[in-house]
């Protein structure tokens, strides 16, 4: 049954000329990335990953969430892309060779996207390889180490804010230029695929029904099923690195 469905999805996406593509946490997970829902094992088990993404636990305790970001930071430098990312790339390499348009709008904060030669990638919740000072808003690229010290601060002459990763938490909006981004290119594709997802979180747990509105085949790829599982056109249940490479080895020219 699963062979028929990826078949069918293919067939969709060799059709198309304007493809979006979501990604979230199930994708990083295949990784070695934990998710917020999986259980954490250490000194960070007693904490609660939607309680220390939010602005009200920075303000209340600012080195706890440095800490604890350092340590995620840690976790996602030793990991590298898998398949799932690699189809991905291979994906938009595809659709740029025959003319069409593709963009990659991913929930995913650990840029192994951009790793595995993503490039045309839409952060719509940031990323943790980049902080920014909470007064003065100067923005600087972090490595795999840790803070020197904590609380982390500025380090413009003059300011000593806080610092805080640049990453969208719970209560917060999205990147207007992100949103805006996305929201022209489900408008205008033909056809959405969400990968990894569990369409929970909004604004992206909207954007089948959106790309579906304006008359776009929709796609999903995802391990368990989820609120937009009866919406789509195709839903394929599986590992996105097990599904993608799939899919995309069926549209290569014969040969490749």
């Amino acid at each position: 049954m699963r062979e028929g469905l990826i078949e069918r999805a293919a067939e969709t996406l060799a059709r198309a000329r304007r493809v979006v593509v979501l990604t979230g946490a199930g994708v990083s997970a295949e990784s070695g990335i934990p998710t917020f829902r999986d259980r954490t094992e250490g000194i960070w088990a007693k904490y609660d990953p939607t309680k220390l993404a939010t602005p009200e636990a920075f303000a209340a305790d600012p080195v706890t969430v440095q800490k604890w970001y350092d340590w995620r930071r840690g976790i996602v430098a030793g990991c590298v892309p898998n398949p799932g990312h690699h189809a991905i790339r291979e994906l938009e390499e595809l659709m740029r060779a025959r003319g069409g348009s593709f963009t990659l709008l991913t929930q995913n904060v650990d840029r192994l996207h951009h790793r595995a030669g993503s490039a045309r990638v839409i952060e719509l919740h940031g990323t943790i390889w980049e902080w920014r000072c909470v007064v003065c808003r100067r923005e600087v690229t972090v490595g795999a180490r840790p803070n020197a010290e904590y609380p982390a601060r500025c380090a413009k002459e003059g300011c000593r804010g806080l610092m805080r990763p640049c990453v969208v938490w719970f209560g917060e909006a999205l990147p207007a230029e992100a949103m805006h981004m996305a929201e022209e290119a489900l408008g205008a594709c033909d056809v959405f695929l969400s990968v990894g997802t569990s369409a929970v979180v909004w604004p992206a747990a909207g954007f089948a029904a959106t790309a579906k509105a304006h008359g776009a085949a929709t796609i999903e790829v995802n391990r368990d099923p989820t609120p937009i599982t009866g919406i789509v056109d195709h839903s394929i249940a599986g590992l996105s690195g097990e599904v993608l490479p799939a899919i995309v080895q069926r549209l290569k020219p014969a040969g490749r």
